[in-house]
């Protein structure tokens, strides 16, 4: 009985975690199946209560910074940025008139929708903005002041 209950705490802790983006929660599952396991070969709640412990707090331990070692950008862990990350920073050229609520640039080549970064400057075609960051398929741009030297 106590290896179902140990079942239904880690289908507990599994749902959690999908409602999170830690990537902590898991490994408590993770710790539960180990002491259903335990359970399930007849080990005292106590033994139990300690596999589930030690299983967590091993799992933490080991694969949590992998985890989060990959979930870092390119730009924080010091590697080539690429993608939509790359565009971030790089210099565009307006197209149509940017604003609050739209615009078109271009980025190396591409053409992008744009917005002001705060919502107040307009910038007009032919002026150079820098992208600020890129939400879906928009840039967020603002004045790109090298070019206005």
């Amino acid at each position: 009985m106590e290896a179902v209950l140990w079942i239904v705490l880690a289908v507990a802790f599994a749902i959690a975690e999908a409602f999170t983006a830690t990537f902590l929660i898991i490994f408590f599952a993770a710790g539960a199946l180990a002491a259903a396991g335990a359970a399930a070969l007849g080990a005292p709640l106590l033994l139990q209560a300690i596999v589930f412990a030690i299983v967590s707090g091993l799992s933490v331990a080991a694969i949590r910074p992998i985890i989060v070692k990959h979930q870092r950008s390119a730009l924080e862990s010091g590697e080539t940025p690429f993608g939509v990350e790359a565009i971030e920073g790089s210099q565009a050229t307006v197209l149509e008139e940017v604003d609050a609520d739209h615009g078109l640039v271009k980025i190396d080549g591409e053409m992008w929708t744009a917005r002001s970064f705060d919502g107040t400057e307009i910038y007009q075609p032919g002026e150079r903005v820098r992208v600020i960051k890129v939400r879906g398929a928009t840039a967020i741009v603002w004045r790109d002041d090298i070019s206005h030297m």
